[in-house]
């Protein structure tokens, strides 16, 4: 499972491989909830969930309880990509709590822990050939 974390204040953003211990720790969180970012590795930060979605690469929406998939009627938003006015389409979306089908965790950070996230993650240097 991958945790993305964005901070609003830089516009930066980070993606974080979670440890399989660590995953049952996040199991049964729903989108709009505040975590610890200690599964992520990111002690002291908090973070809100803001959007997740499976293997299959389907997205998850907050209006849809639980894990299960559903086709659901949408006009906008996560789901749906199409901007006329008065469209409306059925699209295959997933519930908003977290499951073991959950391959990516999209979230804010909430409150910044007391190192900063540059010392934290160092970014990659570009190999030159």
């Amino acid at each position: 499972m991958k945790i993305v974390y964005s901070d609003k204040k830089t516009g930066k953003t980070g993606q974080v491989e979670v440890v399989k211990e660590r995953e049952a720790i996040l199991m049964g969180k729903k989108i709009g909830e505040t975590i610890d970012g200690f599964p992520a590795g990111l002690e002291g930060f908090e973070l809100q969930i803001t959007g997740l979605s499976d293997k299959s690469g389907t997205p998850s929406r907050k209006e849809v309880d639980g894990t299960r998939k559903a086709r659901l009627l949408l006009s906008g938003g996560a789901g749906l990509r199409y901007d006329k006015h008065g469209f409306r389409a059925r699209r295959l979306i997933r519930g908003n709590m977290i499951s073991a089908d959950t391959i990516q965790v999209n979230t804010v950070i909430v409150k910044m822990g007391s190192k900063p996230l540059e010392e934290l993650f160092k970014p990659k240097e570009k190999k030159t050939e």
